[in-house]
């Protein structure tokens, strides 16, 4: 028999052609057989066969999407890009064939591509420039198809396209959780000189790689709607959930394990960042009813596949699935199991709502309030279908809370928002008091919206005694409780744990941070918030922290110039208006004051108090201050500990104010 062809097929704007042609050499260094060659680019019957017969026999066609390919309508490589996607129709849905490559930023929500391309996930070449990574993962996925055909080795064919872990991703958790009431994240996709920050965002004492380790990294959703990426998402999180509760086996949260996804590390490089010796892996189909999700469970440092399966099933069947496959990984692993991984503390019997849940979920992490509505339709959707859903009433108290924080929201309906949020919050207890997740909703609103640091303090507490390794419970006991009442030693401890289990949490390195800035450790304080922008770039506030810690360096010039990577109008005003002051420029630091109080009296009283007390205009700080009280400003929940604030320490003015807001003296 004659052995299928091997070779990867690319295609491309005539523009992109010096790209394209980078993208070839790399693939030809890495003994890959690549149809390309400019000088046949001639036109004409012969070659036009000559084309055809190409895309029908490559084993992977690479359609390479620009800007050039986004401003041409029409263009030979379009045909190329058609005949491709009818081939797919005679293919198996588990076959990889079509492998996009982005070498630009164009966004591939808004691409102007054949919507099969969507089904798959991209991979972003910028200017065509190939590490050696990606043609490894091609070669690796031409000896699958090999494998499927029956003419190359025995690997599992499962892997196909769920090794394409190829789309951006935004590194916020649930990225309000803490210090949300300073200003809300801005998701991006991380810059190229994140991938440094990786190697160097070692959590604290991290120590040798343990055996008993797994990422969970996040499947592929290989269903025709792009739409159902929260599914695939929400079942890759609920398996991380899982196997968190083994005990002595580690596993990296979310966001660190979706880091990686739209990057071209390896598997060994993947495991060897998150510190981990094994990857669960995997991909989603949901048509209807219907679910197929396949599985795999690879050790890092080989590339032996440990145990892989798939799975055809009913919808309302997916719990089900997910404890099959969280018992059978820790199996393959070895792991003392004291019960096994069981999710009916957090099921529902209704498919539909549990679908709602994930979706809200997924949009509650991006944390951003202009969207928060749409996390709070899906949550009422959920609870309506199914009322005793107590994960559902969780999610829906912090999304309410989250919405309530919108510029256009009166005061009344802010009112009504919280009240609404801890009612939510209270269901959830209610329906399954032995779930932390109400616990943490209850205890985020009591600690930034009620100023209950005791009744705050009572739920995290009880949320860490059923989950005691959990990151997010132990980073919000953290930022809500500990560093706002002045237990910053306890703060430290607890958020270097979290970094553990998420070492590459953006959000975790600023909470770190802003902790040792509380403590007056600027220079540490200082590398982490630096390693927290360069995993996700764009933030609120963080570049704010950043001036913040350099002022008190006495590198006002530095701050002035961080002050504008800061997403958030207030803060950069706020920021700019200290370091413009401190280089002895009053002038324009009034006018920059004054341009913070015009337009953001009402949202950022706290912050312009800060201002005047760095001046050491106390009469102004302390004026500023009750009015953010009296807006019920969250930044007042760390007035204790601000060291922009210090200048007022002492005054019986502050003494009552921390009364007030039930702090410590």
């Amino acid at each position: 028999m004659t052995e299928p062809p091997k070779a990867v097929f690319l295609s491309y704007a005539s523009q992109d052609s010096d790209a394209a042609r980078r993208i070839c050499e790399a693939l030809r260094a890495g003994r890959i057989e690549v149809w390309f060659d400019q000088s046949e680019l001639r036109g004409g019957d012969v070659w036009d066969q000559k084309i055809r017969r190409q895309i029908r026999d490559c084993a992977l066609f690479v359609p390479i999407i620009s800007a050039n390919t986004q401003s041409r309508l029409e263009g030979y490589f379009r045909r190329e890009w058609r005949l491709a996607v009818d081939r797919t129709h005679d293919m198996a849905a588990e076959k990889a064939f079509l492998v996009p490559v982005v070498i630009d930023d164009t966004n591939d929500r808004v691409a102007s591509v054949p919507e099969e391309f969507r089904v798959v996930q991209w991979t972003r070449l910028p200017g065509g420039d190939t590490p050696p990574a990606f043609a490894e993962r091609m070669a690796r996925l031409l000896s699958v198809d090999l494998a499927a055909s029956g003419n190359g080795p025995a690997v599992a064919q499962t892997r196909a396209r769920a090794l394409w872990l190829i789309v951006p991703v935004a590194l916020l958790a649930i990225g309000y959780f803490i210090f949300a009431k300073f200003g809300k994240p801005t998701p991006s996709a991380p810059p190229p000189a994140a991938q440094a920050a990786v190697s160097a965002s070692s959590p604290p004492g991290a120590g040798a790689i343990p055996e008993k380790s797994i990422a969970v990294l996040p499947f592929l959703n290989m269903s025709s709607d792009k739409e159902q990426d929260y599914f695939s998402d929400g079942l890759s999180e609920e398996l991380i959930d899982l196997l968190t509760q083994v005990p002595d086996l580690r596993v990296p949260a979310r966001t660190s394990s979706f880091y990686f996804r739209g990057k071209a590390d390896d598997i060994a490089a993947i495991a060897r960042k998150l510190r981990v010796a094994h990857l669960l892996e995997g991909s989603v189909r949901k048509a209807g009813g219907r679910l197929r999700i396949t599985a795999e469970l690879i050790r890092a440092d080989s590339g032996y596949h440990l145990w892989s399966e798939t799975y055809d099933r009913d919808a309302k069947d997916v719990f089900k699935v997910q404890d099959e496959i969280a018992a059978a990984v820790v199996g393959a692993l070895k792991v003392k199991l004291l019960s096994a991984p069981d999710s009916s503390a957090r099921q529902t019997q209704n498919p539909e709502a549990y679908s709602q849940y994930l979706l809200g979920r997924q949009i509650l992490e991006q944390g951003d309030w202009n969207i928060a509505q749409r996390a709070v339709a899906a949550f009422r959707k959920a609870v309506a279908l199914d009322p005793a859903y107590a994960p559902a009433w969780a999610g829906l108290a912090l999304a309410v809370d989250l919405g309530a924080q919108q510029e256009s929201v009166s005061t009344s309906d802010f009112e009504k928002g919280r009240r609404a949020a801890m009612e939510a919050a209270e269901k959830a207890i209610a329906l399954a008091p032995d779930l932390a997740d109400g616990y943490v909703s209850r205890g985020f609103m009591r600690a930034w919206e009620n100023r209950d640091f005791a009744g705050a303090a009572a739920d995290y507490q009880r949320a860490l005694a059923l989950e005691p390794d959990s990151p997010r419970v132990l980073r919000g006991f953290a930022g809500s409780v500990l560093m706002p009442t002045g237990r910053l030693d306890e703060a430290l401890a607890a958020i270097q744990k979290s970094l553990h289990s998420d070492p590459l949490n953006s959000g975790y390195w600023r909470t770190l941070a802003l902790t040792q800035w509380a403590r007056h450790e600027c220079p540490a304080a200082i590398e982490n918030l630096n390693r927290s922008l360069s995993l996700v770039s764009e933030q609120s506030n963080t570049a704010a922290f950043l001036g913040y810690c350099l002022l008190t360096e006495n590198k006002p010039e530095e701050a002035l110039k961080v002050s504008q990577r800061a997403t958030a109008t207030p803060f950069r005003l706020q920021t700019a208006a200290m370091a413009e002051h401190d280089l002895g420029h009053q002038a324009e630091a009034e006018r920059l004051l004054k341009e913070l109080i015009e337009h953001f009296k009402a949202q950022a009283a706290y912050q312009i108090a800060e201002v005047y007390a760095r001046w050491g205009d106390r009469s102004h700080a302390f004026e500023w201050l009750d009015a953010a009280y009296a807006q019920n400003d969250g930044g007042l929940t760390m007035l204790k500990i601000d060291p922009m604030l210090d200048t007022l320490h002492g005054d019986p003015r502050f003494a009552a104010l921390l009364r007030k807001m039930h702090l410590p003296e």
